[in-house]
């Protein structure tokens, strides 16, 4: 009888375990898929309030997108609302950028971190840092055939792992690095 009811607790505890294992196998989220992440998913993601420039500004969700690299790290982009800020700072800081990896835009190089930027005059985006001081300068191009522009949007671009991420009709194509 002792052995019966031993046979039966070792076979009620394999079960407890190999359950146990099943239903943890279920519950880890699977990393989603590479590729562009939605307004959704950034807003989601994003924190409502952005630091720059020694203020806080809010994010406009519905002007929000990004990017996910095969490992699950991310690149996203918001635009911002700088009502608060000097006319100097508006000028040049209009979106976020928050990024995982190493990021390439035009022919510079991002390190990971958070930074501000803008699509200013004479066809260019510029890159800053929390503090304001710009770190790059790279063309934009303009895409005349966009039939319906949003304020922000990132699209896939012809070349693998490389998107453009668009303010209107301007874009800048990016690549985030990867491993």
């Amino acid at each position: 009888m002792n052995r019966c009811l031993n046979v039966l607790r070792h076979a009620l505890i394999a079960f407890l375990f190999v359950g146990a294992v099943a239903a943890s196998a279920q519950a880890a989220p699977a990393t989603p898929a590479p590729g562009i992440v939605n307004r959704t998913e950034a807003t989601a993601i994003l924190p409502d309030k952005v630091f720059y420039r020694g203020q806080s500004a809010t994010i406009q969700g519905r002007n929000s997108g990004g990017i996910r690299v095969a490992d699950g790290k991310l690149v996203l982009f918001a635009i911002v609302d700088t009502s608060g800020y000097s006319s100097s700072v508006q000028e040049t800081y209009q979106a976020y950028l928050i990024t995982e990896v190493k990021l390439h835009i035009g022919d510079q190089t991002l390190a990971p971190g958070a930074y501000g930027f803008g699509f200013v005059a004479n066809d260019k985006m510029v890159v800053m840092d929390l503090g304001a001081n710009e770190l790059a300068r790279v063309a934009t191009l303009k895409d005349p055939a966009m039939a319906r522009p949003t304020p922000l949007q990132v699209l896939a671009d012809a070349a693998a792992n490389h998107y453009r991420l668009y303010l209107g009709r301007s874009y800048v194509v990016v690549s985030p690095e990867a491993k």
